[in-house]
């Protein structure tokens, strides 16, 4: 898996992990949290590396459906960016009332 994609799924996981199986929970912890491979995640837990192949492929699907469905990681987002641009209006609406432009 890609970084990038690891970080995506690292943050769905954060959001919707709560409402994944006790199982896939500790897959996915194990998977994107721990960096473990699939034969560590497998040894580690008594299961067939197929098994984790297969838990760690449901539960990523589940988090994207979750999002697609809910939108809060999105919605997160988007709230930073507002967040963030209100801080620089008054940080810019500071210097304007000091004096400096």
């Amino acid at each position: 898996m890609k970084v990038e994609e690891n970080f995506y799924y690292a943050v769905l996981f954060d959001a919707y992990g709560p409402l994944l199986s006790c199982g896939q929970k500790q897959v996915l912890e194990d998977y994107l949290n721990e960096n473990l491979t699939a034969t560590e995640i497998s040894e580690n837990n008594g299961i067939s590396r197929q098994a984790v192949k297969d838990s760690i492929d449901k539960a990523l699907k589940k988090l994207e459906n979750f999002e697609n469905k809910l939108h809060m990681v999105e919605k997160l987002e988007n709230l930073k960016k507002e967040n963030q641009a209100l801080k620089e209006k008054v940080m810019s609406l500071k210097g304007e009332k000091n004096g400096i432009i």
